[in-house]
């Protein structure tokens, strides 16, 4: 594998950047464990220490990088169910002339129990990851927060019963 590059723009509109062996490694070992200091990542990719630094600026600047986070055990904070949940919106504008999904955006953004959530294709317009205390808590949340959401038609939910791969490493081979 010589010199990639990633095809399309990202969400963010940003444009594509040229990937070499040596910045996959580089973002290998950082979604690996992201708090390795930059001598620990320069020595596991062969580097010295100021190109390194370099290219990991790069990476960040241009957003391949987008932020470094520590990643928590939700059943260790209390978070012991996590659900799948789909929502189906109205498709008519309300009476402020904003549609639906432009609410449902900006109010999902304020639901701490929703840690992601997907504009989808198929039968419902969005799919939201929901970490919640237990059944009384979701049902609250759906209850309380999201079938009161003036957009919300529809709800359907599924809960995880067991967590086969959790991972937030993306895959680089294809470059």
């Amino acid at each position: 594998m010589s010199s990639s590059r990633l095809d399309s723009s990202g969400p963010s509109g940003s444009p594509a950047l040229d990937l070499d062996r040596t910045d996959l490694r580089i973002l290998d070992q950082l979604q690996r464990d992201g708090r390795l200091s930059n001598q620990e990542l320069a020595d596991r990719v062969a580097l010295s220490p100021s190109p390194c630094l370099r290219r990991v600026r790069r990476l960040e600047e241009s957003g391949v990088i987008r932020q470094y986070a520590a990643l928590l055990d939700p059943a260790r904070v209390g978070l012991g169910l996590m659900a799948y949940v789909n929502v189906k919106l109205e498709k008519r504008a309300t009476a402020r002339g904003r549609f639906a999904a432009d609410d449902f955006r900006d109010s999902v953004e304020r639901w701490p129990e929703v840690v992601e959530c997907c504009a989808t294709t198929g039968d419902s317009d969005y799919q939201m990851r929901v970490y919640v205390r237990d059944l009384a808590h979701f049902s609250r949340f759906v209850m309380d927060t999201l079938l009161r959401h003036p957009g919300v038609m529809d709800v359907r939910s599924s809960f995880a019963l067991q967590r086969i791969k959790d991972t937030t490493a993306l895959p680089l081979d294809h470059l």
